[in-house]
């Protein structure tokens, strides 16, 4: 059914096909094409009895070879047919016991050859002969989102990946009727579910914990409206950043990765007939606006915060910033622009490719130091001047992508609010999901190689007796803070630690109805953006984007706050906030802030949120580097996704590159080589390469 909203799919090469002159007098036959690209990766469809029974070994080798031992390379064993009694095969479809798609890692060092079978060490098939050839440069569309990017990515290259494994563990393709565990109702994990019936899986079953799907897309309709209404503010995933402005050459570049999600959304309101009650439109979001607040101390005549617009024309308005060795801090300021700072040439390097920017800064070991770190241990400085630039409160890396993102001249959000995005899949998912189901373990079955999913309803009684579901493969979700509670298989060493030490931030905002869009009828008229202010605990507040200037409610989010002042406000009882967050409202606005306060606001702590405890992953000095090629690794059929497993954190384009990420890496564990390619090729993701 998906495939049928996908007509941009890449027709493969690699499809198997009967061709003309294949030997027709062995039991084995061998399907075209006869071809390939030297030290590719390929998928080998061949045909035989459904009596056939025994141990089958493939090779590659000369086409008059007689042996195994005559081959120069051995692709593979597995047993065919009937399999010794167990409890686990009696439960196995009878296809996956008559493997006929097998995957192959083409040598480089040969120019033709035959494709042998064996049963029993007896040749019991032989191909036509293959001819292989120079692999190709892919020719890059100039519309993907990851034009240029190195095909392997930091790490991952889907023909080294294969060649590291043993035979046995890529020989056969697994079965297309294995059970698929999702663990998270995230962005993710839905966008994964979508991902996998694009190439004909459908027995996969999403556990979430919460009543809703999304994840961190959360949307709050204030005084129980409805989004049609507009009183409305996103307690999570906001904006989207979709192009930057290069000031040296006057030219405004698009951001390539935000594509993907642009290709998400077409995607789904494709799938969904453009139905008006599933629909998702972007709208503009408004990050920059004149007259919003300003984090200084000076105030107006009439004592509230000025405004962007004001402090640029008038600079005494801004706090004087003073240095206890200005020398000092001249040179720190100058080192770190020279590392994080963001030129015209930088600008475009990761504008157009995140991957290779990674790949860079990683090269350049910006993951190896925070700006304190740097500051001290390479520039030399003294520990005040590193700590007055570069704060010591964390220890962050100085990969600036953060930073880059929020340079951005051009947003989009979505229109009635995020929650439409995960809203979207409800019809894709169908049946497929059980909400309200806490995960609590996951028990690997060596014996069957399946994996026991325990779980219990949301709010139960922990001590109750547990429900379970059995899977061949999972992907989770989970953000690894909430893992650290779960009974796991005993992984290695490395990913381990992923689980047990992966830094998370904390986030609150705080969402207040006003009886009247009150700061556009200013006489400084605030018209949408985002400020900082210097009111301490409240952080950043952010005017709406939508319905500017119509009459009637209004929603402002009054509050975000992230980080050691988000866990102490969510420390204090609920109404002590609300009265910071209401007093210092009326500091910036004026008394209007007061009179028209409506009594209806929604607070939200991710560090309180049981289907979270966080908000963002915020890997430490060397975490990133140190932990992220373990979750290139499955493990006990195991793939971890989700935008703590990405390159960028924070963003939802981070959670979309992770599922695409994750499942064309469980497709090459499972030997679905066509498959894998197909979701790179239909995703535009081009860090694999195959």
């Amino acid at each position: 059914m998906f495939l049928r909203i996908l007509p941009t799919l890449v027709a493969l090469s690699t499809l198997c096909h009967h061709v003309a002159g294949a030997p027709t007098d062995l039991l084995v036959t061998f399907l075209g094409p006869y071809f390939s690209e030297n030290g590719g990766i390929r998928s080998i469809c061949l045909d035989y009895p459904d009596e056939f029974n025994g141990i089958l070994t493939i090779a590659f080798g000369p086409c008059n070879a007689s042996s195994v031992e005559d081959a120069w390379q051995e692709l593979g064993t597995t047993y065919v047919g009937k399999l010794p009694e167990t409890r686990y095969y009696d439960k196995v479809p009878a296809a996956s016991l008559l493997p006929k798609k097998f995957t192959w890692s083409v040598p480089t060092d040969r120019s033709e050859g035959c494709l042998l079978a064996f049963r029993n060490q007896k040749l019991v098939g032989l191909s036509p002969k293959f001819g292989l050839i120079d692999r190709r440069p892919t020719k890059r569309s100039p519309a993907t989102f990851a034009e240029s990017t190195d095909p392997m990515g930091p790490w991952f290259d889907g023909v080294k990946y294969l060649r590291q494994k043993q035979p046995s563990d890529v020989f056969v393709a697994r079965s297309k009727s294995s059970r698929f565990g999702i663990l998270g109702a995230g962005i993710s994990g839905l966008f994964t579910g979508m991902i996998l019936d694009s190439v004909g899986i459908h027995n996969w079953t999403i556990l979430e914990s919460s009543d809703r799907l999304g994840g961190r897309l959360r949307t709050t309709y204030l005084n129980g409206t409805s989004p049609d209404e507009y009183q409305y503010s996103d307690l999570g995933a906001m904006r989207f950043p979709t192009a930057i402005q290069n000031k040296e050459k006057n030219e405004t570049i698009p951001l390539m990765d935000q594509r993907l999600l642009n290709q998400l959304v077409d995607v789904l309101n494709n799938f969904n007939n453009n139905d008006t009650s599933l629909a998702i439109k972007f709208i503009p979001w408004i990050q920059n606006s004149a007259n919003a607040p300003v984090a200084t101390s000076k105030r107006r005549p009439d004592g509230t915060v000025p405004g962007q617009a004001e402090v640029a024309a008038d600079p005494s308005l801004a706090d004087e910033v003073t240095y206890a060795d200005p020398k000092a801090a001249g040179i720190a300021l100058d080192a770190l622009e020279s590392l994080t700072g963001f030129d015209g040439a930088r600008i475009q390097a990761y504008a157009k490719n995140v991957f290779r920017a990674h790949e860079k800064a990683m090269d350049d070991g910006l993951f190896r130091y925070s700006e304190a770190e740097y500051l001290r241990n390479v520039i030399k400085l003294d520990l005040n001047t590193a700590d007055e630039i570069g704060s010591t409160a964390h220890s962050r890396p100085l990969w600036a992508f953060k930073k880059f993102y929020l340079m951005a001249s051009e947003w989009v959000s979505i229109d009635k609010g995020m929650d439409r995005l995960p809203k979207a899949f409800a019809p894709l998912i169908k049946d497929r999901v059980k909400l309200n189901t806490k995960v609590h373990g996951v028990q690997y079955n060596k014996e069957s190689e399946t994996l026991t999913v325990k779980h219990r309803p949301t709010g139960s009684d922990p001590l109750q007796a547990e429900n379970t579901d059995d899977f061949d493969y999972i992907f989770n979700s989970v953000p690894f803070n909430l893992l650290r509670f779960w009974e796991l298989p005993p992984h290695s060493s490395l990913m381990r630690r992923a689980i047990d030490r992966l830094e998370y931030d904390s986030a609150v905002k705080v969402a207040i109805q006003y009886k009247e869009r009150f700061w556009e009828h200013l006489e400084h008229p605030i018209i949408g953006g985002c400020g900082a202010v210097n009111v301490h605990g409240i952080g950043e507040i952010c005017y709406p984007s939508y319905n500017i200037n119509e009459t009637g409610p209004g929603v402002v989010l009054a509050s975000y706050t992230t980080w050691s002042d988000a866990r102490t406000a969510c420390a204090m009882p609920e109404a002590e906030h609300m009265a910071y967050v209401r007093r210092a409202m009326v500091e910036v606005h004026g008394p209007i802030a007061e009179e028209m306060w409506t009594g209806n606001y929604v607070r939200h702590c991710w560090g309180n949120d049981e289907h979270h405890a966080g908000s963002v992953a915020v890997p430490t000095v060397t975490q990133q580097e140190l932990y992220l090629p373990a979750y290139w690794k499955t493990e006990f059929h195991t793939v971890y996704i989700g935008e703590h497993t990405a390159y960028t954190h924070a963003w939802v384009f981070s959670a979309l590159e992770s599922a695409v990420r994750g499942s064309v890496q469980m497709l090459l564990d499972m030997g679905l080589v066509d498959e894998a390619k197909e979701v790179t090729n239909t995703w535009m993701a081009r860090w694999i390469d195959l």
